[in-house]
């Protein structure tokens, strides 16, 4: 279901079926790269470890499939005052889409 901001809801699925958070977004990816900054970060890109996310968008059976990881990274040194020196970044993959059953 589409906001009247044109965002949409997409909810984090688990392995059991549970949805524990919801990340909203224009696009499902742009939910998918919020839930992967939230996944314990690796040393560089290619150390971390790439984690299956499954999020259901709110008020349809699809559920969009993806990997995503996420990296600690040096920031950039035209960053403002309030940014730490180490962030985290996250990038995501599209797997696939899937229409639950239920």
């Amino acid at each position: 279901m589409v906001r009247e901001d044109g965002k949409r809801n997409f909810a984090l699925r688990e392995s059991g079926g549970d949805e524990t958070s919801v990340f909203s977004g224009n696009t499902p990816r742009q939910a998918a790269l919020k839930a992967a900054r939230r996944l314990e970060p690796g040393s560089s890109e290619d150390a971390a470890d790439r984690i299956e996310l499954r999020l259901r968008e709110k008020g349809t059976d699809k559920v969009h499939i993806y990997d995503g990881w996420a990296w600690e990274e040096t920031a950039p040194d035209d960053k403002p005052d309030w940014m730490p020196e180490e962030i985290t970044e996250a990038n995501v993959a599209k797997k696939g889409i899937e229409h639950l059953e239920e």
